[in-house]
């Protein structure tokens, strides 16, 4: 599932022929340019004005009050003069030049506190200074005035008014956008995802196929009256690739494709996200045939008979629900939009969502087999230089359970530790390590005393070798003594083949092998530790979901006697049982686990040379692949196992912490 389609696949496909006027420049965008122009206008224009009217105060040349100004007063060569407080200016009868400044009529000084003004006042009436009431350096007149007074109010107000005005016109405006959709659109030419690049999940692919067919080819099934489902529900565990198949879609369609996460509509302000909606319906309208992808869909469309908020019926998230609904419902039947929804939890959405008419088509996206792996290896990998000892079917058969996302990580895990080896091209060794990594992380610096070492090699050999002599347990693939995480120690068990159905043997085998490490130091030591506390809370899992859900107890018998929430109509879940009931469960989980130790315990006691043997060879390398762990412990490798489970199996063999 990796993003790098044929070139040749590209170029002959052909986008949809698209409508005119299809280049769809940003509204916001184009919005915010318009204010920005206008407010640039009003700007010049007031300057413009106030340059016009208002030449502004004439710049006066300062002088000292004394000699400068008293003698220009006595030699007649002062006008007139105007003060406020104790600043004075005026305009010389001729120009006067002071210092290094031009030569200048106008002229300001300062009256000290401590001068005469009696003196002053008798000094300008014998040389007939003008003494005027208003500032002499300006010239303003009433327009000037006005301009200068209230202009940049005047402005704040005609901007806005033109903001709210454009709010109340519509989404285009700066206000009204906040309600616009947030989808981002890709057109048929940018999406680059085909199906070439989709691996491991054929019957989902197979299910869209009829889907691009009709987006691209919409006459043929119109002619004959037929209708495209609405919409399509991806629903699967997290990982599986629904994101990267509705890209697909998209691309494989050569239509606009409009993504979004549904937690994208909600916002604090009621009735935005219904508003989103129907901004983001509009535009696939417009643009159709197109494609609208909402993600995570369970965030606005949980079922709303389970529970409602403070607002009730006026709760944001249930009015974005509802809107959802209506432009669904209200598609027109020749319309060529399509809605794509994912989910991982497909059982807690509203059954309006689900009915005919809207997402009327429902595809599980299922966690790939064991080809499918392959497959999906086979895409992340064909950009990366392989070495020759790396085997892809192995490699999957080594990863039950993981889906694409966890393969993809997989494979760049294993290219980044290939590059920090200084290895020219990326090893199986480079995988497996990889594949540790990533189940249980990085080895801890951690250094054990060589008491505590041993015990974890003869707790971790007691996991192994009871996995190798337990029919119907999954064969060991790795045994390691190594800290990791908070394990000291770990075993890999995986089937060779995956399964759907898990017999009683081999959830048995599996309680039996998580007592292994235990019992193993029981019997070497004659003691026990707190190293086995997931083994325990493991098995104990295993025991009660064997008597209270999967009625695999003759005193309890079929009955769903554990809680269980509901998790579809065909899964409807079990309320607890009564305390007498809960009493034969405990005391039947007992007895599996009891009978279960007693033959783990005969078992390591009769092969103790091969334990032993096994602890050594564990001592001397820490790490054992599945050839060298049965031979170290002189089990020979059987054929192919089919009762196994599609998960990964790690049993750790200890804790840093009690």
């Amino acid at each position: 599932m990796a993003e790098n389609p044929k070139a040749s696949e590209r170029q002959a496909r052909t986008p949809l022929p698209r409508k005119d006027g299809d280049k769809h420049p940003s509204p916001l965008r184009n919005s915010r340019m318009r204010i920005v122009l206008i407010v640039a206008a009003l700007l010049a224009a007031n300057y413009l004005f106030v340059a016009l009217f208002a030449p502004g105060k004439v710049e006066p040349v300062r002088i000292p009050y004394s000699p400068t100004f008293l003698d220009q007063v006595r030699t007649n060569n002062v006008d007139r003069i105007s003060t406020t407080g104790a600043t004075v200016d005026g305009r010389f009868k001729k120009e006067f030049k002071y210092g290094n400044a031009e030569p200048n009529k106008a002229f300001a000084t300062e009256i000290p506190v401590f001068a005469d003004t009696d003196m002053l006042s008798e000094l300008l009436e014998q040389h007939n200074v003008v003494i005027e009431a208003e500032p002499i350096n300006r010239s303003r007149g009433f327009l000037a005035s006005l301009i200068l007074g209230f202009g940049p109010v005047l402005l704040l107000i005609a901007l806005f008014f033109f903001v709210f005005r454009r709010a109340a016109g519509g989404p285009m405006s700066a206000l009204g956008a906040f309600s616009r959709s947030r989808a981002r659109r890709s057109e048929g030419g940018e999406q680059q995802i085909t199906f070439a690049d989709v691996a491991g999940i054929d019957e989902a692919k197979a299910e869209l196929t009829e889907i691009v067919d009709f987006l691209r080819n919409p006459q043929r099934y119109q002619k004959l009256g037929g209708r495209i489902p609405k919409g399509v529900l991806l629903s699967g565990r997290p990982g599986t690739g629904k994101t990267l198949l509705a890209r697909a879609v998209a691309g494989e369609a050569g239509t606009p494709f409009f993504s979004i996460s549904a937690s994208e509509f909600v916002e604090a302000i009621v009735g935005i996200g219904a508003s989103r909606v129907r901004d983001l319906f509009k535009q696939a309208k417009e643009a159709a045939p197109a494609i609208i992808f909402i993600d995570e869909l369970d965030a606005i469309g949980r079922s709303r008979t389970a529970g409602t908020g403070f607002g009730g019926g006026n709760d944001e998230r249930e009015q974005t629900l509802n809107q959802i609904l209506t432009e669904m419902d209200g598609f027109e039947a020749n319309l060529a939009v399509i809605v794509l929804g994912a989910t991982n939890r497909p059982e807690i959405l509203d059954a309006a969502l689900l009915r005919p008419g809207r997402f009327d088509r429902r595809i599980a996206v299922p966690a790939p087999d064991r080809e499918g792996r392959a497959k999906i290896l086979a895409v992340h990998t064909r950009s990366l230089p392989l070495a020759d000892d790396v085997n892809l079917d192995r490699l999957a058969a080594t990863t039950p359970g993981m889906v694409g996302a966890d393969l993809a990580n997989l494979a760049n895990e294993a290219a980044l530790m290939a590059a920090r080896r200084h290895h020219e091209k990326v090893t199986q060794g480079d995988f497996t390590d990889a594949l540790e990594k990533i189940v249980l992380g990085a080895p801890r610096g951690t250094v054990l005393s060589p008491g505590d070492r041993r015990r974890v090699a003869y707790h971790e050999a007691g996991h192994a070798l009871v996995g190798m002599l337990t029919p119907g347990a999954d064969p060991v693939r790795k045994v390691s003594i190594i800290p990791r995480g908070q394990a000291l120690g770990v075993t890999f068990a995986a089937p060779d083949d995956d399964r759907a159905n898990y017999e009683e043997l081999w959830l048995r085998a599996k309680i039996k092998v998580a007592l292994g490490g235990r019992v193993a130091e029981e019997v070497v030591y004659g003691t026990i530790t707190t190293g086995a506390e997931s083994d325990i809370q493991q098995l104990t899992q295993i025991a009660r979901g064997m008597v209270g859900r999967w009625g695999m107890s003759a005193a309890i018998g079929p009955i769903a006697v554990l809680p269980q929430d509901q998790q579809g109509m065909l899964l409807p879940g079990s309320q607890g049982a009564s305390e007498s009931t809960q009493r034969i469960v405990d005391e039947e989980v007992r007895r599996i686990v009891e009978e279960s130790y007693a033959e783990v315990r005969n078992l390591l006691i009769e092969n103790r040379d091969r334990l032993d043997s096994l602890t050594e060879a564990l001592l001397r390398e820490e790490t054992l692949d599945e050839d060298p762990a049965y031979a170290a412990a002189r089990v020979p490798r059987q054929a192919a196992d089919t009762t196994g489970e599609p998960t990964l199996a790690a049993l750790d063999g200890g804790q840093a912490e009690a």
